[in-house]
């Protein structure tokens, strides 16, 4: 209990003899010992490393999860040290309405059979999503949560203790200072009665007061020596986070290439299905045996021959091919994209499509697949 005490005195008093120093360096009344220029770099260096990683850090967060609540719950779940429940994507869940849409609409009706194709899509794109936010969170989130929890912690502590320290040397030197200004006093102005006890007492207090400075000055130098080396560490911190910044390029560009073929796959998917307007049109209207005069049925499109079309006069147009498309059959024209046809319709013919020609081949075309040119 008395060794408690007593630390728990010295304590107080280192306390508030920095606090005094502090003070006093505040209103101008004591001199500060001053870091050198490279240092003091490193510091600048260093707040600036923390201060935009942690910007970075939760932007990211934010990019990879909108949703605060599910932020929230992350973290909690992370400091309780327990795994998260896996969560289903947006897209996820819109893929399994559009499929359970269509259950209930008929899988057969051309809008139940697109609403199966998109949502499958949807599902897929979902599951991409998962896996990009998986593998950034791994490669990416992971590594600057570490160095803002972990690195930046020890540099924190490491530089108050120096500055700690620094307040101590500088308490040191003041009492140096006003020691050996006592001291040249009391020999400028002796006491002839108790000359010998005065100077004897103010000569050791000031050489009391110049080892406690030189020890100050080695604890201080010490640390200095200790921050300084952890500072230049925030260049392998740059590279290793200049690594971590291209795998999640690559996450992203990985991410973003499969919608890409997935959304490609689907619009092929869809331009496969020429008469489903139609077809939903004379479902709907009950006039399939109907067809007035002058007018294609679905059917009679179907068969159209293609050998048999000829370009009008007039009402060609230039378009430009935005995707690839393989031809389903015979009836139809393959395309490459950025290649430029010629396109025309002909009566009766479906609006989703067109006749395309190029060179000395010709045949049916989406328009879905076409930018018209002027």
């Amino acid at each position: 209990m008395d060794f408690n005490v007593k630390k728990l005195a010295s304590g107080a008093g280192l306390f508030f003899t920095r606090a005094v120093q502090y003070t006093e360096e505040k209103l101008g009344q004591a001199e500060k010992t001053e870091l050198d220029a490279h240092y003091e770099n490193l510091m600048s260096r260093a707040d600036c490393t923390k201060h935009w990683t942690e910007k970075i850090y939760r932007q990211t967060e934010v990019l990879l999860q909108p949703n605060p609540s599910a932020r929230i719950e992350e973290f909690l779940y992370e400091k309780l040290d327990r795994k998260a429940p896996s969560r289903i994507t947006n897209a996820e869940l819109l893929g399994q309405y559009m499929q359970d849409a269509a259950t209930e609409f008929g899988p057969g009706t051309p809008y139940g059979t697109t609403l199966i194709k998109v949502g499958e899509c949807e599902r897929r794109l979902g599951a991409a999503e998962r896996e990009y936010i998986q593998t950034s969170a791994i490669s990416f989130l992971t590594p600057f949560r570490n160095f803002l929890e972990g690195d930046w912690r020890t540099i924190t502590k490491e530089r108050r203790l120096l500055e700690n320290l620094r307040l101590d040397l500088d308490a040191c030197k003041t009492r140096l200072k006003k020691a050996k200004v006592a001291e040249a006093k009391a020999t400028m102005a002796p006491d002839f009665q108790e000359t010998r006890p005065r100077n004897y007492v103010l000569s050791a207090s000031a050489s009391a007061a110049e080892h406690e400075l030189r020890v100050a000055q080695t604890e201080f130098d010490r640390q200095a020596e200790v921050t300084r080396l952890l500072l230049e560490g925030i260049s392998s911190t740059h590279v290793n986070h200049l690594r971590c910044l291209h795998e999640f390029v690559e996450a992203q560009a990985a991410y973003y290439k499969q919608c890409h073929h997935h959304m490609q796959e689907l619009q092929k998917e869809l331009g496969r299905l020429p008469n489903a307007f139609a077809l939903n049109s004379t479902h709907s209207m009950g006039t399939a045996d109907c067809v007035p005069e002058g007018l294609s049925s679905p059917g009679e499109t179907d068969t159209l021959k293609i050998e048999e079309v000829q370009a009008p006069a007039s009402g060609t147009r230039k378009a430009k091919v935005l995707y690839d498309y393989d031809a389903a059959d015979s009836s139809e024209l393959s395309l490459l994209a950025d290649e430029l046809i010629t396109v025309y319709t002909v009566p009766g013919m479906d609006s989703d499509w067109l006749i395309g020609e190029r060179g000395n081949q010709r045949g049916k075309v989406p328009v879905t697949y076409l930018e018209l040119l002027s």
